[in-house]
Parts: C-alpha cells; structure tokens; sequence
C-alpha cells in the first residue's frame, strides 16, 4: 500500500493535533521538562509517564507526583494502564475531573515479564471480553468530560497468538478515538524490525484513526511508514531519545518542508544545557543534574567527546559543573552520521512470554485478575 499524499491533523474525537505525531510514555524519562524540551523543537501530542489505575484511584503519592504538567502545556495528555474496568473508569473521571486531562491513553503494550505472568500489560488482549470492558468503561468516564480515549496495544503475544486486529475492532466498537499499534509482539520485546504491514492490515480493518509505531528514527522513517501503511499518523518513542529536534524534523516532514541539517556538537551542548535547566525548574538544580545524567550517553552516543568527560558528566550535581564539561566539547564536531537509522535505547532479544497458567487455552477471563499484574508496568 503507498499513500501519496500526508496525512492532515490528527482528530481524536474534538482534539486536533496539527502535527500528527505522539510522543510515547517512556518511564523516566517523558516527564514535564523533557515534554516541554521536544515541544520547544517541534510539534504534536506530548504525553506523560504512564500512571496505573489503582495508584490514581488510591491516591499513592508516587503516581499522582507524575500528574505534572508545565506551564506552556496547552494539552493534558495521560497515558494509564489498568486491569479492572471498574478501577480504570473511576481513574478516568478522576483525571478529568480533578485534573483537567484532555486525552486518555490506554496502554496494553508492556512485555515486561513481572507484569505479563500476572495477565497484565500486552497479555490482557488476548482475553477480548475483559479488554471490551476496560475500554468502554473508559469511554464511558470520559464521555461527560468530552474526553477523547485512545489505546495502544502491539501486535499479539507471539506471532501464534496475535491480537491487534481483534483489540482494533474491539477499541472502535468501545468508542475509542484512535488505536496506536506497536509494530511487535510481546514475545520480540523490542528486538529484530517492527511489522509495519500489521499496522497496514489494522488501518484496512477499522474506521477509527491508526497511529503506527516502531522503528521510527528519523523523519524520513516516518513518511515512509504513513506512505507504506496508510496510518494517519505516528508514535515516536526511543528515536527522541538523546534527540528531541527529532520532532523539528517530523514537523517539517509532515509540513512537507525540507528537514534542517544535522546540529553539530554545539548545538547538541545547548539543548543538553537547556534540558537540565528545565529538570532543575522541575525538581531542583542537583536534583534535575542528577536526573539529567541517564541522558548523557544518548545525546554523545558516536560523537567523539572522550572518556573523561563523558564519565564527568555522569557525575554532575550543578550547572557550574555542566557547563564547565560542556565547554570541553568541541563544538564544530559534525553530527555522527554512523548514528542516523539506528536504533536508540533498549532492545533486548526475542523470548517466551511468561504468562499464568492457562492463559492461553480461552479468550473469556475465568476469575478474578491478580493485582499484582498493574504493578511496574513501564510502556509498550
């Protein structure tokens, strides 16, 4: 399938997203600053750290610490996860009721092993009756509010067991205004080339909006995949890692506009500045420097910055200290471009799925879900 022209903004019921890009949740690192940081780059829909259900309702002190959004964010966006429709309709109406949240996202994506052999994260699809419950209760919550709700899910369990087309279906019959596909299944975590021809096959079987996902690293990743896929517009996650003008670059992509050059290592110095400044508005100057330091190693990974410095500035607690090491840097080094189209962040190789006994062997939930499935779920 080639699409040839690109997608306009992005509807999500009476939200208008005039890029049609979605910053994915990724724990620790998608807080406000770094939210603020890539919308001062570019455009789209800039979405927080995913929040359990349960730790909403509950009032746990560590969820509701990442209800935070900045100043200049004109769009509250929340992605949560939870596995019982009665717990996820109440955090729903609390999130806007009591916070102003403009867009729900639901995530059935994560792989992570603790939370799938509970039948939690990207394993609850497969029991299609629960998963129905969940998004119309959802739907439900935020109808009075004019809410939009959204999903993202991957592909299925393993590629014996796959779920999207299923959950697309099921999304758009809860009355979700969009589903966001995840180009794998649990089994690849986030090994080996997302299917894109999934994500073709959903937007073909639905009438609601498909986000596609994965394996988007530059902007010419995404035109691709709306091209290759018909999606109506795109999920970037790992790709801004270490590069939040990634969104500069998809602005201008989708604008039709050509994409400004590659920064140079100065320029990448002063966005590293600017991100630190903005964890320290967050949470303190030591606090943000120290938060800031996970970063480091994505925004110089291939730049020739040297050891010393590079170990320094992973023990930075001031901006005094940050920008003596920053002025090390030489700032006329060209951008590697060895970097370009290549993967980014965590990827881990292919494995089983581990999932509570019998899981498989009906799509129908029989019994209770243990809790404990929502517990340290982390993104999709």
């Amino acid at each position: 399938m080639t699409v040839s022209t690109l997608p306009g903004p992005l509807r999500l019921g009476n939200l208008e997203v005039a890029t049609p890009v979605v910053l994915a949740p990724m724990a620790g690192v998608t807080n406000a600053s770094f939210r603020r940081l890539c919308s001062e780059q570019g455009a789209g829909l800039y979405v927080c750290e995913m929040i359990t259900s349960r730790g909403i309702v509950e009032g746990h002190k560590t969820s509701l610490a990442m209800l935070t959004f900045d100043e200049t964010e004109k769009v509250r966006s929340v992605q949560l996860y939870g596995i019982d429709p009665t717990y996820v309709g109440k955090a729903v109406e609390i999130l806007c009721a009591e916070h102003g949240v403009d867009h729900v996202d639901l995530n059935f994506g994560c792989p992570v092993p603790k939370v799938t052999r509970k039948g939690g994260g990207a394993a609850l699809p497969w029991k299609a009756t629960l998963l129905g419950e969940i998004l119309t209760s959802a739907v439900n919550a935020a109808a009075p509010y004019d809410v939009p709700v959204t999903m993202k899910t991957r592909k299925g369990i393993d590629d014996e067991h796959l779920t999207y087309l299923d959950s697309g279906r099921i999304a758009e019959d809860a009355g979700c205004a969009a589903i966001a596909l995840h180009g794998r299944t649990a089994s690849q975590h986030y090994s080996g080339r997302a299917d894109w021809n999934a994500i073709a096959e959903l937007k073909q079987a639905v009438d609601i909006p498909v986000l596609g996902n994965g394996d988007i690293w530059e902007a010419a990743d995404a035109i691709r995949m709306v091209e290759e896929t018909g999606c109506d517009g795109v999920v970037v996650g790992r790709g801004c890692l270490g590069r939040p003008w990634l969104f500069r670059d998809l602005a201008a992509a989708f604008a039709g506009n050509d994409v400004l050059g590659l920064p140079n290592l100065g320029e990448v110095s002063a966005v590293m500045r600017r991100h630190a400044e903005l964890l320290g508005s967050l949470m303190g100057e030591e606090r943000g420097c120290i938060e800031f330091r996970k970063h480091i190693a994505w925004y110089l990974k291939g730049f020739a910055a040297g050891s010393a410095v590079r170990q320094q500035l992973g023990l930075v607690s001031s901006y005094t200290a940050l920008d003596d090491l920053l002025e090390r840097l030489d700032p006329e080094e060209p951008y590697p471009l060895a970097e370009l189209g290549t993967p980014r962040g965590r990827q881990g190789s292919p494995k089983r799925v581990n999932l509570p006994d019998g899981w498989l062997d009906s799509r129908e939930m029989l019994g209770a879900m243990d809790e404990a499935a929502e517990d340290g779920t982390s993104g999709g």
